[in-house]
């Protein structure tokens, strides 16, 4: 079954946009918590900082992305 859903036409599309969508939301928000100032990013080592938010939006996206394809895979199961 996770061959079949990786496999799936548009699955990793699908995980490279929600995983982009998540790092833009959670770059907004942090952004705003710090009072609207990029020190956040310069903080500590923006490198680090910019790998580790991209590694978790592609987590993100690539978990999300298995549920849905998997429940979609799940239903059209059911129906044949």
């Amino acid at each position: 079954m996770f061959k079949q859903i990786i496999s799936h036409k548009g699955f990793w599309k699908s995980v490279v946009s929600l995983g982009l969508a998540f790092v833009i939301l959670f770059l907004l928000i942090k952004w705003a918590i710090e009072g609207f100032s990029a020190d956040f990013i310069t903080a500590q080592n923006p490198l680090l900082f910019i790998l580790g938010t991209a590694v978790a939006g592609f987590i993100y996206g690539f978990f999300v992305t298995f549920g849905k394809f998997r429940a979609k895979l799940k239903r059209e199961e059911q129906k044949e």
